[in-house]
């Protein structure tokens, strides 16, 4: 199961699979220190016992129904001031690679995978390793909920769920894998306009009036952008613009 990828140029050519483990971006991250790996190596488990999610959330998943893997990248190109640029690359590769099945599906701000109305289905967790020099690697970890039907989380959904379908796991990765790919090399050429725009268009409530937990207390609130540093833009009632970092300001329903 999940054998060296033939479709793509780098990723996936270097292939680790686990029958279990606690996180996969941990291994990758261990694995990296001790110069085990390359750009494009990827570790993918069928059952993450300690998943990682989020403002130290965890992630819920059953053994061998959903998808969890963790990609070794080297963005050297950009800036630590940029580190979002690679952030929305992603999200949009793996919103565009499920658009066939789940069409309204939307990116919640900064990276989690929403059906709106319905749940979540999966999220991103980007890990850095830096240097001297500066952004050495990034470990991408990926976990989509996609044959699972029962969750502990009334906000927690799956592609099986949403279209009453099961998907073959290893032909799913295949396709997601391929779609990262082309979106990280878009990356690459400079294209951060493109990705942002596309970002922007399938971002969750944006140009919305909803509620939002700022601080201690939950405010009303309108996503206008996103910082060139990925902080949230909302605007308040008042009429006034503000700036959100991720421990800053919370959706109520998620």
């Amino acid at each position: 199961m999940y054998k060296i990828l033939a479709n793509t140029l780098f990723l996936g050519k270097d292939i680790h699979f686990l029958p279990d483990c606690h996180s996969t971006n941990d291994i990758a991250l261990q694995a990296i220190r001790q110069k085990e790996v390359q750009e494009g190596s990827i570790f993918v488990t069928n059952h993450q016992t300690r998943g990682k999610g989020q403002r130290g959330n965890t992630w819920e998943t059953k053994p061998g129904e959903n998808l969890t893997f963790s990609l070794v990248l080297q963005p050297q190109f950009l800036d630590l001031s940029e580190q979002f640029f690679l952030s929305m690359a992603v999200s949009n590769a793996i919103r565009q690679g499920l658009q066939e099945y789940i069409p309204q599906l939307q990116v919640k701000w900064p990276n989690d995978l929403v059906i709106p109305g319905i749940g979540k289905i999966g999220g991103i967790l980007i890990e850095n390793l830096v240097g001297s020099k500066g952004w050495e690697y990034a470990v991408v970890g990926i976990g989509l909920n996609i044959n699972q039907r029962e969750f502990s989380s009334p906000q927690a959904t799956s592609l099986s769920l949403a279209t009453g379908n099961f998907y073959p796991l290893e032909e799913l990765f295949k396709l997601l894998i391929t779609h990262v790919e082309q979106a990280y090399i878009a990356l690459k050429k400079g294209k951060v306009e493109l990705l942002k725009q596309e970002y922007l268009r399938h971002l969750y409530l944006i140009d919305q009036w909803a509620l939002y937990r700022i601080g201690e207390q939950v405010q009303e609130g309108k996503i206008v952008g996103i910082s060139e540093t990925g902080n949230l833009l909302v605007e308040l009632p008042s009429g006034k613009q503000q700036s959100f970092g991720i421990k800053e300001i919370s959706f109520p329903n998620f």
